[in-house]
């Protein structure tokens, strides 16, 4: 007699586990719920605190009300200013000439965290919020697939039949998930929000012409409204990065917070742009980024004393192509790695301070100093000095138009 192969059960009712980026809102609510209708699968969740405010609050209320027995809630704002904003405006990182790229510095570090935590429950997928239509599902799986190669993926916006706010909202009321009041009647905007920016798309927005109503701003005042009176402060830098406001030294995300304060009160940072997606489309986003456009203001003037030419407009050079790996979601690529490692070299001579008038959304240099600095009024002086021969400058200029005189001459 054969003798009975013995079954391993454990594998046969081994559940599915999915790591899912939850934010507690309505939308990665509805996500939840259909990940384990679809899966049939235990659903951890991870809510990254990267300074977004109340929402981080209820997220666990909300995904215990969901079923969700395991659950992971870190803050991690610190890490985010000092490892990520930081470096990112070591190299004055603008996208477009205009958007500070506040939502796409913030997906690496929550996509390498998420898959930290799947490695550490066990968990074959990880799955996210983002839209097919939007850069963060990319930005997303391509800091999955950096962490881990191996890692599965799950994008419900490319695979559920719900098309439109109404099939969100149907789907939610049908499996009992609750609805906020201010979510029944369709809000009027998308929403995301971090320590560096708060960012609006969608519904009237979508009309490039629409004026937004001034109700939509939650960080800052209009130009209008901003007081009559300047204030004025001063920032210090060592190595790139702030460490000091009007003297006394913070952690990177409180800094960062106490400009968010007063540039938001001050009606500065603003911006209403049409972008050019990594997929193809252009989409209309506002943005409001009070602190960061004041850092960017701030950090340029130190360098203006403190880098010589060469590496100053360098740096200038390769910032586009800086700002599109960012915001295309490339900040594990080898090629940004490089990149910051210029531009991090770039910085060991840049310290000092700052001082700024904040004024009805202008971010304005009063003055600048530092122990580093290559600015000599010696040689700059209109006076007579006895350290620049103004001859000298003869020889400068024919040299230079040595090759124009030849063109015109062939002419």
């Amino acid at each position: 007699m054969k003798p009975v192969k013995k079954i391993n059960n454990s594998k046969m009712s081994k559940k599915k586990k999915i790591v899912l980026a939850f934010s507690g809102g309505l939308d990665t609510s509805i996500i939840l719920k259909w990940l384990q209708n679809k899966f049939d699968a235990e659903i951890v969740t991870f809510t990254a605190d990267i300074g977004q405010g109340a929402e981080v609050k209820d997220a666990k209320k909300k995904a215990e009300l969901l079923g969700v027995n395991k659950m992971f809630i870190e803050d991690l704002t610190e890490e985010f200013v000092k490892n990520y904003v930081f470096p990112m405006f070591r190299a004055n990182t603008v996208y477009e000439g205009n958007y500070l790229l506040g939502t796409s510095i913030a997906r690496p570090l929550i996509a390498k965290r998420q898959v930290e935590i799947a490695k550490r429950v066990g968990a074959e997928y990880v799955a996210h919020g983002a839209t097919g239509k939007g850069n963060d599902q990319i930005r997303f799986e391509l800091g999955y697939y950096a962490t881990n190669p191996k890692i599965k993926v799950i994008a419900p916006w490319r695979e559920w039949e719900l098309k439109s706010r109404k099939d969100l909202l149907d789907y939610a009321m049908n499996n009992q998930i609750p609805i906020p009041k201010d979510k029944i009647n369709e809000p009027p905007y998308s929403m995301d929000a971090n320590i560096l920016h708060t960012s609006y798309e969608g519904k009237v927005l979508e009309d490039p012409w629409e004026i937004p109503e001034e109700s939509m701003y939650t960080r800052s005042v209009s130009y209008e409204n901003a007081p009559d009176k300047p204030t004025v402060l001063e920032i210090e830098f060592k190595k790139g990065d702030p460490i000091c406001l009007n003297g006394k030294s913070l952690s990177p995300a409180s800094l960062l917070s106490k400009l968010n304060d007063i540039g938001g009160k001050n009606g500065v940072g603003r911006i209403d742009i049409v972008e050019n997606r990594f997929i193809g489309m252009k989409s209309r986003g506002v943005y409001e980024t009070p602190g960061g456009s004041i850092l960017i203001v701030a950090r340029r003037a130190i360098e203006s004393i403190c880098l010589d030419k060469g590496s100053s407009h360098l740096k200038d050079e390769i910032m586009p192509k800086y700002a599109e790996l960012i915001y295309n979601g490339f900040w594990f690529s080898p090629e940004r790695v490089m990149m910051q490692s210029l531009i991090d070299e770039s910085q060991k001579n840049v310290s000092g301070t700052v001082k700024l008038k904040i004024y009805k959304g202008n971010v304005i240099v009063l003055g600048r100093k530092s122990k580093d600095s290559i600015y000599s009024s010696k040689i700059a002086t209109f006076e007579e000095d006895d350290v620049y021969d103004q001859k000298d400058a003869e020889g400068f200029i024919k040299l230079h138009a040595l090759r124009l005189k030849l063109l015109k001459n062939r002419i």
